[in-house]
């Protein structure tokens, strides 16, 4: 069994094709779906599709039931700007689906325990946790798990702490690491392993720029697509 492990895709259709192409046989989804990019119809339809587990990011919840993403300063005017379009462009079945997404969720496969959350297992919407060993130990004591998979940050890690394994695969669409790459993680056979691949930044970017919200948002999320870094010096999603 091979899983692909992806998150944070963010509205973004061409990255999230590039990470399919990697050969897999199960695709898993750690949220964040819509939001920022332009192509959300068509993500949300992809996973739907396509994914065999999907759990419910911040963004999802948002756009899902109406209310706000908890982003840091540097990202809350975009995202309500781009929340804005997005969610009527949905439509109410889009929206439900995403409403309707679990925010944890607990595999085995193979002898292997997964557990899966967007953000941190007690805080699985909204709580921003780097890796950092000391932040990560509360969070995941008590869990039935060998692998523990999250997203949130937009920057992929993976670490090892009490006989887990933390695992982080990054941003599909809106990476933050200083790479225009669309990240994810392949485990087969009891390993994990993180990867990237390039896709057509400057194709989204170009749809970024010519969607219907002002233009400041649109050159600052497009810059942010470019460079792979988050604007100014703040990383929260």
């Amino acid at each position: 069994m091979k899983l692909l492990i992806v998150s944070d895709i963010h509205a973004n259709l061409e990255a999230l094709v590039a990470a399919l192409a990697a050969p897999h046989d199960a695709l898993w989804v750690l949220g964040d779906l819509v939001n920022y990019g332009p192509n959300p119809c068509e993500v949300v339809d992809l996973v739907r599709r396509h994914a065999s587990l999907a759990v419910q990011g911040n963004h999802d919840y948002a756009i899902g039931n109406g209310a706000g993403p908890q982003c840091s300063a540097a990202f809350r005017e975009m995202a309500r700007a781009m929340q804005d379009y997005t969610g009527p462009l949905l439509g109410a079945d889009r929206r439900a689906y995403l409403s309707g997404l679990p925010q944890t969720a607990a595999r085995a496969i193979d002898g292997c325990r997964f557990f899966l959350c967007h953000a941190t297992p007690t805080d699985p919407l909204f709580r921003y946790c780097p890796e950092d060993p000391a932040q990560w130990a509360p969070e995941i004591a008590g869990l039935q798990a060998e692998f523990v998979l999250v997203g949130h940050t937009h920057v992929p890690f993976e670490t090892i702490l009490d006989m887990r394994r933390i695992v982080n695969p990054g941003s599909v669409g809106q990476p933050k690491h200083g790479a225009p790459v669309a990240s994810y993680a392949i485990w087969e056979d009891g390993r994990l392993s993180l990867h990237s691949r390039t896709y057509d930044v400057e194709k989204t970017a170009g749809k970024i720029l010519a969607l219907p919200v002002p233009m400041g948002i649109r050159g600052e999320l497009a810059a942010v697509l470019r460079t792979g870094s988050p604007p100014l010096s703040n990383p929260t999603p």
